[in-house]
């Protein structure tokens, strides 16, 4: 019994700390976003900013996308949910879009393709829809995906 405990604690406490540290991320980007400039003379004035922004951007899409969407699923599997699989089904598509897109704004400003303050902008307020738009998502995978198999895990340990 204590055996099946302590597995369940590290199999899905392990998740939990990964989702945590995907969503300190997420305040890191956000934060991010918010000091980059308003208008493209700032954007243009403040490079070192943007590539920061562009760093974290990277790192974020990318560990929702290798590591916590793949254990989110696992979790799903491993406690049968149909539901949130179907769900899981129905997101990541649009995930994954959301994803290509961040890259490719990245990709823009890592060629040094940034002199174009005013698309630069442009493509960034587009990104901050897009990534608010992720989050929403994210938020409801976390919700089905976890959050409602806690209580589970939770029971398994008791």
């Amino acid at each position: 019994m204590l055996e099946s405990c302590q597995n369940a604690q590290e199999r899905w406490g392990g998740v939990h700390l990964l989702i945590d540290r995907w969503l300190q991320e997420r305040n890191e980007l956000i934060r991010a976003f918010d000091v980059l400039g308003d208008t493209p003379e700032q954007l243009l004035a403040d490079r070192p900013t943007l590539q920061k922004f562009c760093e974290i951007l990277v790192d974020y899409v990318s560990a929702g996308h290798f590591e916590v969407y793949e254990q989110l699923t696992s979790e799903a599997k491993a406690f049968g949910d149909e539901r949130g699989l179907e769900l899981a089904e129905k997101i990541y598509p649009r995930l994954d879009a959301i994803t290509k897109l961040s890259l490719a704004f990245n990709d823009h400003c890592d060629k040094g393709d940034c002199s174009d303050a005013n698309l630069i902008a442009t493509r960034l307020k587009e990104l901050g829809g897009l990534l608010h738009e992720r989050f929403e998502l994210e938020d409801c995978l976390i919700e089905v995906l976890h959050t409602s198999h806690k209580t589970l895990a939770e029971a398994a340990e008791a």
